[in-house]
């Protein structure tokens, strides 16, 4: 009888985590690097699209047997700021479900993918630096943006020009496949107050952002945040686009001294104040899973000259004292909320 029930259980288990994978395309359920090639004119993109207008171009993804397998894709650029100032500009990539079919992009309709900002010595490193932020974000709530790190040649079409770049880079899944995964939906110009979002999530999201000194978003106004409505209401903030903090650290970061920073890399907490007792249960929340947060950093050591690793795992290590430490903790976080 023993067995039987261990037996069922077991089966249960593995039907739940099945049709937990289902809810993930195979192109992020496989998490190791995906080789891309892609050539495309730079100048192009950035006069010729905007929202709704793509260009045509052909995805080149490096299969099992090392050939190379070519998908029909529309690009476009995305991002005002790297638009403007980015030598590489971040991209937006359509694929028809039709051209998608019997691909590794089958199960996508829109992709993100990112690449460095500027073409310098340290570009691939701050890419993996932004990656690193979206992992580590995992480790803290159920509700992120899946991702799929890149290892992507890519050639840059100047008239009869072409100048090759070796770019690491990842994709960014679409907003519709957070939300369905989550059965809930992604809402657009909402406007909504901060305070009307899901208290615990909320809190979730303003404190990482917190510990990787990013100022750069607003989820009443929808920059570098989207918010999916969950039944009965519920409103989750969605995260992304951590190039400015200063967890990442870029060279082109300038600091806000409205809000008291001097550089980028200090921390300023710009959450609206909650009940403290729900501010404690995350806090709880928080030094639970530092552990994954910190073994996720660790996972990616190698990715990194060992100066920068260190140099980043002390800064996390310096937000996780400010976590416990109480009077530390109250004066950032608990008083230094934004009031209603």
């Amino acid at each position: 009888m023993k067995n039987i029930v261990c037996l069922l259980l077991l089966l249960a288990f593995s039907i739940n985590l099945h049709a937990q994978d289902e809810k993930v395309t195979p192109l992020f359920a496989d998490q190791s690097t995906l080789s891309l090639k892609l050539t495309t004119s730079i100048k192009d993109i950035k006069k010729k699209t905007n929202d709704s207008t793509y260009l045509p171009a052909q995805l080149y993804v490096k299969n099992a047997s090392g050939g190379w397998d070519s998908i029909k894709i529309e690009i476009r650029a995305r991002g005002i700021f790297r638009r403007k100032n980015c030598y590489f500009t971040p991209i937006r990539i359509k694929v028809s479900k039709d051209n998608a079919k019997g691909t590794i992009l089958q199960g996508n309709k829109s992709l993100k993918l990112v690449m460095p900002c500027e073409n310098s010595s340290d570009k691939n490193d701050l890419v993996m630096k932004e990656y690193l932020c979206y992992k580590m974000f995992e480790k803290i709530t159920p509700y992120y943006f899946n991702t799929r790190l890149v290892s992507l040649d890519f050639n840059e079409a100047d008239g009869k020009k072409v100048k090759n770049h070796q770019l690491t880079a990842f994709l960014i899944e679409d907003d519709d496949l957070v939300a369905k995964r989550n059965k809930g939906e992604i809402m657009e110009n909402l406007n909504l107050h901060p305070m009307r979002l899901n208290d615990t999530s909320s809190l979730k999201h303003d404190i990482f952002q917190y510990m990787i000194a990013n100022i750069d978003w607003s989820t009443t106004f929808l920059h570098n945040a989207k918010i999916m409505k969950q039944p009965t209401n519920r409103y989750i903030p969605l995260a992304y686009d951590f190039d400015m903090s200063g967890f990442v650290n870029p060279p082109y970061g300038v600091p806000n001294s409205d809000l008291g920073q001097t550089d980028i890399r200090d921390r300023v907490y710009r959450g609206f104040c909650r009940n403290e007792p729900v501010v404690q249960a995350v806090r709880q929340h928080y030094l639970k899973v530092e552990p994954d947060v910190m073994g996720t950093l660790a996972a990616y050591e190698k990715n990194f000259p060992p100066r920068d690793y260190n140099t980043m795992k002390k800064y996390v290590e310096e937000f996780y004292a400010t976590m416990k430490d109480d009077n530390a903790f109250k004066k950032k976080i608990v008083d230094g909320c934004r009031k209603k």
